[in-house]
């Protein structure tokens, strides 16, 4: 048998390469945790905005009601001052 003198070159640089791909996916897995971690949190975010607009809207007054309720007591106002005369 020939002993290959490129033989351990090749053998190092497959090892280079097979480090490199390693840590390229190290990097990839990692963005994929961080990406589907600020996933999570702004979903969770947004559910507790949506929970907070829900609140505040039922907890609001109507704007037909608000009007009605400016007439009447524009109504009662007008009445006071013709009855006090």
């Amino acid at each position: 048998m020939t002993a290959d003198p490129e033989h351990p070159v090749v053998h190092g640089e497959l090892a280079e390469l097979r480090r490199r791909l390693d840590v390229a996916y190290a990097r990839v897995e990692g963005g994929l945790a961080l990406i589907t971690h600020r996933t999570e949190e702004t979903a969770k975010e947004l559910d507790e905005l949506n929970a907070r607009m829900v609140s505040l809207e039922h907890t609001r007054w109507p704007l037909p009601s608000l009007a009605a309720l400016t007439a009447l007591g524009a109504l009662v106002v007008t009445l006071w001052q013709a009855l006090a005369r």
